[in-house]
């Protein structure tokens, strides 16, 4: 019974391949794939021991943690510290003496959709879709959220390409924005406003004219910032929109992305 299971799947299976393989030929699709990537700080206790010393409490004074508390505070505290003040050097930061920052905003970030697919595309009419970027940072050093491409829009079948838009006067880059209103300039881009976006997006809508592209890992371009501050905040936003414009000479096909997002806090 197992077997005869197993004999029918698999005929399904390439009935459904051969399906697939005639209705790509009849549709121009592009989509793009977007995945948020989370980090999160926990509270951890340091473990700090070598073959000649172990250090068994995570606070180098003669007590500290959390003292008095109810339903509206906790109070946390630290007591005998004989060296207080700031500490650096090349890969450690040492906050000496008392809390700099005890923070009550948890640090996280979400992105509104994980999908987004334009569907048929007609040719020299742009069409765009939007995510929403949302981060909550109660670190003393802020935070900042970068993006970037695996590679230009692609078949992976036909080695077809869409290439990220240079804009209107062929001056957009990873780095540097630019006007794209022409519907004879094609390609793929995005432009932003919100909370905390980089010069020249608005912090309010409607986004405007100016478009970058993603930086582009299969060319070793480096991550940009897309979010950043120096400051606490809670639920700050940006609302992000992909463009696309196709000419009339682009290989029909489904074309795909991957776009990363992280986010990372200052402390």
């Amino acid at each position: 019974m197992t077997k005869k299971l197993i004999e029918k799947n698999q005929k399904s299976k390439c009935k459904m391949q051969k399906f697939n393989s005639k209705f790509k030929t009849f549709y121009f699709l592009l989509s793009i794939l977007t995945f948020d990537f989370l980090l999160l700080p926990s509270p951890v206790l340091a473990n700090m021991k070598s073959t000649d010393y172990e250090l068994q409490m995570s606070n180098l004074n003669f007590s500290a943690g959390v003292g008095l508390s109810s339903g509206d505070y906790k109070l946390g505290f630290t007591g005998g510290q004989n060296m207080p003040g700031p500490y650096t050097s090349t890969g450690f930061k040492v906050l000496a003496g008392f809390w700099y920052l005890k923070t009550i905003i948890p640090f996280t970030f979400s992105i509104s959709n994980q999908v987004i697919d334009f569907g048929s595309l007609n040719t020299g009419i742009g069409q765009t879709a939007s995510t929403i970027l949302t981060v909550s940072a109660g670190g003393a050093g802020g935070y900042q959220v970068t993006g970037q491409e695996n590679h230009e829009l692609l078949v992976d079948s036909l080695g077809a390409i869409l290439p990220d838009t240079t804009g209107d006067n062929g001056d957009i880059t990873e780095s540097n924005a630019g006007a794209w209103a022409q519907n004879t300039t094609y390609g793929f881009g995005y432009t932003m406003y919100g909370n905390d976006v980089p010069t020249p997006f608005p912090t309010a809508a409607p986004a405007g004219n100016d478009y970058k592209q993603f930086a582009d890992i299969s060319k070793n371009e480096s991550p940009q910032v897309i979010m950043s501050s120096v400051n606490v905040g809670k639920n700050r936003t940006a609302t992000l929109t992909y463009k696309i414009n196709i000419s009339a000479s682009q290989i029909s096909g489904r074309y795909h992305n991957v776009i990363t997002y992280i986010a990372t806090p200052g402390y």
